[in-house]
């Protein structure tokens, strides 16, 4: 086992070399483990006289994410005020008072006389 000190002294070079071992080695074991589970998996399938395809093939598969319907883009409302000074500025009457309206408001007029006729 090497040491962290050890480490320390080693050049870039021998800790890349140390690194790639490393990453071969755990390859290795991994492969290892992976070879022994599936023994000791069909072992016990066999002791209930199933082999492992024929578990696999009786295991109900995963289903499928439901895929989710995407939203639909909102319609934007209609406008509901205009600024009597400017038509081209409206408000939906939702949301907050545009400055336009306020100004009205403040000004004495009522909100009917700006509502735009349906």
């Amino acid at each position: 086992m090497i040491d962290k000190s050890e480490l320390k002294t080693m050049s870039r070079k021998e800790l890349e070399k140390l690194l790639n071992d490393v990453q071969k080695a755990l390859a290795s074991a991994i492969a290892k483990d992976h070879r022994e589970a599936k023994k000791a998996a069909s072992k016990a399938a066999a002791e209930f006289g199933f082999s492992l395809g024929e578990i696999a093939e009786l295991a109900s598969p995963v289903p499928a994410k439901t895929k989710r319907k995407a939203k639909a883009a909102k319609k934007p409302s209609k406008p509901v005020f205009s600024n009597p000074a400017d038509k081209t500025q409206t408000w939906t009457g939702k949301g907050r008072q545009p400055n336009w309206y306020r100004d009205q408001i403040t000004a004495g007029t009522a909100p009917e006389t700006m509502r735009i006729a349906d």
